[in-house]
């Protein structure tokens, strides 16, 4: 639940940013806040029993992994004894308290250890489990999971964390991502502290004070105070004396006495009463607060018929107060911690046999999914070494770079990738990264990929190669054309040295024509001449021509 209404107060402080905002940053984990609102995304009755959260889950973090995100899940010990006090009253199983007066003292009760045979907890284990093949390590809070990834938040060991419970900023923290969102424009909503408190003034005492008037875990909050009233009560008293006027003064409130009615004698005088009583109600329930502004206390002005009560410090505030301020949680130098601090190693047989027995997957389709991811963990952590070293003006990496060569370019989501070979990768050859990676670990893999590259270009311009050598090639072309040029020079010669070939012409154009001339007087006393082929013949048609025959006796 964490402070009624808090997120909605502190809307104008919300931010959302691109999921590679948090590549290479370590993280703490409400694991408990994630696998509700995995549980919830799911709507289906099977859910539980198909193990659809834990498949979620498992997707999420390998998108982290691929980030270089460094990752803690934190899970809650204990139930606090005022938060226990504080639900039990809610339920209504103390008879003795009065449901209608929220303002009176919770009774102190013993801290309760939770039910590890839970359905929930059963959960909670699956997911440990699993993060462990990953690499993930846990961490079990002495009470509350979010007071404990606070407290390492405020102790810069995390850059920030993960959890849905607004009352983790009252617990000290300074960066909460309350939710994040994968896919193809994947991002994180985020609250920083300090815009808090620059753009709302809110300071981590505010917050405490908003919650005990609105309510929370913790208590049921003041009657009479809503969202409005309740910021504008505590950004008239300030961030600095706030807590300190609430524990020393407690807050004066107003309520009214309600009776009950004890018999329904006079039913007629009850009715004409009606409306009376109920602008009386409106009248007693709306509280007027003063500000006395010599010694900055808070008044309260009392309406008729009504009881002012006191609650004071030893009473309830106080305790609320310590619960906030000093949670109980492992300090940053505790044992507990410094061994989630080392590192964990990536167990690829067992996540495989996971995976085949919480969601049916075979071995190749478990390193399908997260080797290429690890993968990419790899490349960047190389990329960082790289960037490190050459802040300190080494030359030389110790480490050799993970990519063997880039095979060719690619399209992923409308963003430039590199599909590239891996070396000393056991189970994966080929994968695709993002080509800004690739440019910041191993630029001379992506100069030496563009000179394969243009060298191809050149060979499939050029024409393809014959049995001889170039030099044979450019040999027989010279000869062709020389043997071009003699030719015809010969033919220039022959035409000059025959200077009577146009008389010759003439004369055999005149013998032409004069043969044409003879063709039409017959001589019948000589013999015909004989038939010669024309080629003109072929294509004129014959003319019908009329001669006439004398016939010349021998007595004429």
């Amino acid at each position: 639940m964490g402070v009624k209404n808090l997120w909605d107060i502190l809307e104008s402080c919300k931010q959302t940013l691109p999921l590679h905002h948090l590549q290479n940053k370590k993280l703490c984990v409400d694991l408990s806040c994630w696998l509700v609102q995995l549980a919830k995304s799911c709507k289906s009755p099977g859910c539980v029993r198909e193990k659809v959260y834990l498949k979620n889950l498992f997707h999420r973090l390998r998108a982290l992994i691929a980030l270089n995100c460094s990752l803690i899940f934190v899970t809650d010990g204990s139930i606090p004894s005022i938060k226990l006090a504080t639900y039990r009253k809610r339920l209504g199983s103390n008879v003795l308290v009065n449901k209608m007066d929220c303002t009176k003292a919770v009774q102190p009760v013993p801290s309760l250890r939770r039910n590890k045979g839970s359905e929930f907890s059963c959960m909670i284990n699956e997911a440990k489990i699993l993060a462990m093949a990953l690499g993930i390590p846990s961490l079990d809070g002495i009470e509350e999971g979010e007071a404990q990834c606070a407290a390492l938040n405020s102790a810069s060991f995390c850059d920030g964390c993960f959890s849905s419970d607004s009352d983790i900023f009252l617990f000290g923290a300074r960066t909460v991502y309350r939710d994040i969102i994968l896919g193809d424009s994947g991002c994180v909503v985020c609250y920083e502290m300090a815009d808090i408190e620059t753009k709302l003034g809110f300071g981590r005492n505010s917050l405490v004070s908003l919650s005990l008037l609105l309510g929370s875990d913790y208590t049921n909050g003041v009657h009479g105070f809503g969202t409005e009233t309740a910021c504008k009560f505590v950004k008239s008293i300030g961030d600095e004396s706030i807590l300190s006027q609430i524990a020393l003064e407690g807050v004066a409130a107003t309520r009214k006495k309600r009776e009950k009615d004890k018999s329904e004698k006079d039913k007629r005088e009850k009715y004409k009463s009606e409306k009376d009583k109920r602008d009386k109600d409106k009248r007693e329930k709306e509280p007027c607060f003063n500000i006395n502004k010599e010694n900055g206390n808070l008044c309260v002005k009392a309406n008729n018929n009504s009881e002012i009560e006191n609650v004071g410090p030893e009473t309830q505030f106080k305790e609320i107060i310590e619960a906030y301020m000093k949670p109980k949680c492992h300090s940053p130098d505790s044992d507990p911690v410094q061994r989630v601090c080392a590192e964990q190693p990536f167990l690829r047989s067992e996540l495989q046999q996971l995976c085949e027995m919480f969601f049916g997957w075979t071995h190749e389709k478990t390193d399908e999914y997260i080797l290429p991811k690890i993968a990419e963990r790899d490349l960047r952590r190389f990329a960082n070494l790289r960037s490190s070293s050459s802040a300190l003006g080494l030359n030389t990496i110790p480490v050799a770079c993970p990519v063997s060569a880039i095979i060719k370019t690619r399209k992923v989501q409308g963003k430039d990738y590199y599909e590239v070979s891996w070396r000393n990768i056991d189970g994966l050859n080929v994968s695709s990264v993002p080509a800004e990676l690739i440019q910041r670990a191993c630029p001379e893999k992506i100069t030496e990929f563009l000179t394969k590259k243009d060298e191809k270009n050149k060979q499939k311009r050029k024409p393809r190669p014959k049995k001889q050598n170039n030099n044979n090639d450019k040999s027989t072309i010279n000869e062709i054309d020389e043997k071009l040029k003699d030719l015809l020079i010969s033919i220039e010669s022959e035409s000059s040295s025959n200077p009577l070939a146009e008389i010759t012409n003439v004369s055999q154009q005149e013998n032409n024509l004069k043969n044409d001339f003879e063709r039409d007087f017959v001589d019948l006393c000589t013999p015909s001449p004989a038939v010669r082929a024309s080629k003109a013949a072929k294509c004129h048609k014959p003319i019908g021509r009329k001669i006439d025959v004398i016939e010349i006796c021998d007595s004429d």
